[in-house]
């Protein structure tokens, strides 16, 4: 150490500490955050300032991005270069700013993500809607600061007229804290603040009537309202954004067009995207993605392949890929150097507060000038009256300095008017000029007067800054780009559809349609059925439910999850034709299937979710029994029923009040019939208590019912197409888990048990086979029978058609169609059914 050197010892962390604090602060003030009263940041402040300077208005010749960029960082912003520019690309950038700042000339980007050309390549100058920023700056209108070397004066805000910070919006990362502010329509927010300068007590809720939603420079639609009202009411919240897309149709396929997107999305990365998903088969239905914009607009197709339904596969498209974007809104901006979180009232409130002090002190400005001019003017309008006199003291003063020290004496004028007299030209001897003389004095007089008014009355002051306003908006407002719609929060779909009886149906290799009830008409018992639906060879229809339009359907598959759909969401199909891939609708794993179904009017009433249950039976007999209120959260990528041991999979789901009686039947012909009460509610994921003993390894489940009306009977169907009824009462009440009693005398000419239903006369039957023939008939029409008897034929099968589905549905009062086949002899055994055609058999809900 050398002399007169000394070491001192400090804390490192309190070192750390006041290092880092002093570095953050300087990022907060200086950098990274807008001030409320313009809504421009440092670097932007300071390129629209030395542009201002270069005198690089609107009406002036482009120069070119280098020499605006060496004059802000060689006097204002002792940054890097590439900071400047890039700060000054974003201002001229029409699909950046809601209304650019800067007008360039040359490559500034795309909305493709293309980087803007070399600073040495690219011109520019100001906009016009720029210049209203910088109105009035030279008339003290704002405080100035030495620049980095103290060599310069910058300000330390520009006098804008324009609520910069609610137009543009703003966005920027400081330490410990961000902010992402939305840009507004220019028309609706001075209408906002107007609204607010008449009347200071506005509430948020009035406000938002005026400025709607936020106003993107790529347009797009704000899908949901409740984000904006957040955002507006705290200064945060999430703003979902779609991108803008309608169908086409040409040459018979469909196809969607994209013509406006996400603000701040990538279009090529997007595009890129999709095409990704479409290759990993996470989207499907999409033949080709082509980008078709040019210089009229945007412009994207996805071609769809011609089983495709585009309203799906849209949703898709805003599911996984950026046509769907969240906006998270943070508005933090710094109000008297501080950073503060601010909701729509306060940004309005500081802007106009700001603009008064700007009226204040440009008005202050103005009169001190107009009043050192009235000054000047009177000891003019002096001179003029003794123009001889005044012209026989300058002729007779040896110097000016005496000529102005003799006028001062004589007729007791100040040092500037003196001045001014001394250095009067000829011409204003002339009786005209002296006549301009008293003209502009009187008209001085009368400013100073309205200025001085102006000083002293805060309305008039308000009204000067609404006028100006309104000037702004008559010279740059426009019309709204980004259109709001209302989510399902806001208005109902159901309105939409008529609450009409559908018949859904889903086949084996899952294809799921709807169609109305109407379409089938009752036949008599022994039918040979119509052409229900159009099915592959190797598909045949498994499941059917009725339900109505604004039913919501809770979907259970055979691994145990369940998942909701309301019925409207079901495409809707004729008779004969095949349906949609129900995953295209909902997310199921490919190796999953949907086996149970469940139809609910509504998961909103809290009473009737609280108070009923749903039992699931697993194909090993397996019960499980939860309360409905645990499937009153609908997610999109659904949730877990029940917990499925190896070897085990879901068969039947059903919904009751708790005081029902529970039957399931088996594959080899037994049923058991126990009270509910028996069986305890246990949670959502668990996994269940045996409800029947199975008669051998190879038995299984084929169905459960829940009987709730002691009139009921039970029907029973086997997979060769018999059937019949017998009472309740002939099944005797057991304990859970015992083997059961004969149900149906199982012999080779009926074929094992397919089907089991609670039902009463008032009911018709529905049957579908593999082969896809549908058959409705009255339940009056098939007879009481005992319990283990055999029963009677309910349709004739062709060939080694089988059984699929059977389903209860309500009768209508309908002429019965004429039966034009005579039914055949099918005494001859039919082939096995394949053991998915019994395991998966369709589950039904009655309405409750």
């Amino acid at each position: 150490m050398t002399e007169g050197e000394k070491i001192i010892r400090i804390n490192i962390e309190e070192q750390m500490k006041s290092a880092y604090i002093d570095y953050s602060m300087s990022v907060i003030v200086s950098r990274a955050l807008p001030d409320v009263r313009d809504g421009l940041k440092p670097v932007h402040r300071r390129v629209l300032f030395g542009m201002n300077e270069l005198g690089m208005y609107a009406n002036r010749p482009y120069k070119k991005s280098a020499r605006i960029v060496g004059e802000v960082l060689g006097k204002y912003h002792p940054h890097g270069d590439s900071s400047v520019y890039f700060a000054m690309v974003r201002m001229a950038q029409v699909w950046s700013l809601r209304y650019p700042m800067i007008d360039g000339q040359g490559n500034f980007g795309s909305v493709d993500g293309d980087s803007p050309a070399a600073m040495r390549y690219t011109e520019a100058r100001m906009a016009k809607i720029a210049e209203e920023a910088l109105a009035d700056l030279d008339k003290n209108t704002v405080d100035f600061q030495p620049n980095f070397d103290e060599s310069l004066n910058e300000p330390t805000v520009l006098p804008t007229k324009i609520p910069q910070l609610l137009v543009n919006g703003a966005s920027g990362i400081a330490v410990g804290m961000a902010t992402n502010m939305p840009p507004h329509n220019l028309t609706d927010t001075i209408n906002a603040t107007i609204a607010y300068i008449n009347n200071n007590d506005i509430e948020i809720d009035e406000l938002v009537d005026i400025i709607i939603a936020p106003d993107f420079p790529t347009g797009g639609i704000i899908y949901g309202y409740q984000g904006v009202k957040d955002a507006y009411e705290t200064g945060r919240g999430r703003i979902v954004l779609r991108g803008k897309a309608h169908i086409e149709n040409e040459g018979g396929r469909e196809k969607i067009v994209v013509t406006e997107i996400p603000y701040l999305v990538n279009r090529a990365e997007m595009i890129q995207k999709t095409a990704e998903l479409v290759n990993d088969k996470k989207i499907e239905g999409i033949s080709n993605v082509n980008d078709e914009s040019d210089r009229d607009g945007m412009r994207v197709v996805y071609d769809l392949k011609r089983d495709a339904m585009s309203n799906v596969v849209l949703n898709k498209l805003y599911k996984y890929t950026a046509l769907q974007t969240s906006f998270s809104v943070n508005n933090i901006a710094l109000v008297k150097g501080r950073p503060k979180l601010l909701n729509l009232k306060q940004l309005i409130k500081y802007f106009v507060e700001h603009r008064h002090d700007v009226v204040i002190r440009r008005t202050q400005y103005e009169l001190d000038q107009a009043e050192k001019r009235a000054h000047i003017l009177e000891g003019l309008i002096i001179a003029s009256d003794n123009i001889d006199e005044v012209i026989q003291i300058i002729r007779s003063s040896s110097t000016p300095e005496e000529a102005r020290i003799r006028l001062m004496e004589r007729f007791e004028l100040s040092d500037i008017q003196s001045r001014a007299i001394v250095e009067m030209r000829l011409r204003q001897l002339t009786g005209l000029e002296q006549d301009k003389l008293r003209k502009e004095y009187d008209e001085i007089m009368a400013q100073i007067e309205y200025l001085k008014s102006v000083l002293a009355n805060v309305e008039l002051r308000m009204e000067i800054i609404k006028d100006e306003l309104e000037e702004v908006k008559s010279k740059f407002g426009d019309e709204r780009r980004t259109e709001l719609e209302p989510n399902a929060e806001e208005f109902n779909p159901e309105d939409f559809y008529a609450d009409e009886e559908m018949v859904i149906t889903i086949s084996h290799l899952g294809y799921i349609k709807r169609t109305p009830l109407t379409e089938f008409r009752t036949q008599g018992r022994g039918g040979v059925g119509s052409k229900g639906s159009t099915t592959r060879d190797e598909d045949f229809l498994e499941h059917i439910i009725i339900a109505s339009m604004h039913n919501t359907l809770l979907l259970f598959t055979e691994k145990g999850k369940c998942f909701w759909l309301k019925v409207y969401q079901i495409p809707e199909g004729t008779r004969a034709s095949k349906g949609r891939a129900i995953q295209n609708i909902l997310n199921i794993e490919p190796d999953d299937k949907v086996l149970a179904f469940i139809n609910v009017k509504t998961l909103a009433d809290k009473e009737f979710i609280n108070n009923n249950y749903i039992i699931l039976a697993t194909k090993k007999g397996i019960i499980k029994k939860t309360t409905l209120e645990a499937y009153s959260r609908p997610r999109q990528n659904g949730v877990n029923a029940i917990t499925i041991k190896d070897g085990d999979q879901l068969l039947e789901a059903r919904l009751t009040n708790g005081s029902s009686e529970v039957m399931i039947a088996v594959r080899s012909g037994k049923a058991i019939r126990f009270n509910e009460s028996i069986v305890r509610a246990i949670g959502r994921t668990a996994s269940g208590v045996r409800g029947i003993t199975l008669g051998h390894d190879n038995d299984e489940v084929i169905g459960m019912v829940c009987v709730q009306d002691e009139n009921e009977d039970i029907l029973v169907v086997s997979e060769n197409g018999y059937g019949k009824r017998s009472k309740i009462d002939d099944y005797r009440v057991t304990n859970r888990g015992g083997k059961g009693v004969k149900t149906i005398n199982v012999t080779e000419k009926t074929g094992e048990l397919i089907a089991m239903k609670s039902v009463s006369d008032d009911n018709d039957l529905m049957i579908i086979t593999q082969n896809g023939i549908t058959i409705r008939l009255a339940i009056s029409s098939i007879s009481v029978l005992g319990r283990a008897t055999q029963g009677v034929r309910v349709i004739n099968l062709r060939g080694d058609d089988r059984i699929a589905s059977v389903a209860r549905v309500n009768a209508v009062a309908e002429e019965e169609e004429e039966v034009n086949e005579v039914a055949e002899n099918t005494d001859t055994p039919q082939a096995s059914t394949d053991s998915e055609s019994a395991d998966n058999e369709e589950n039904n809900l009655e309405q409750e």
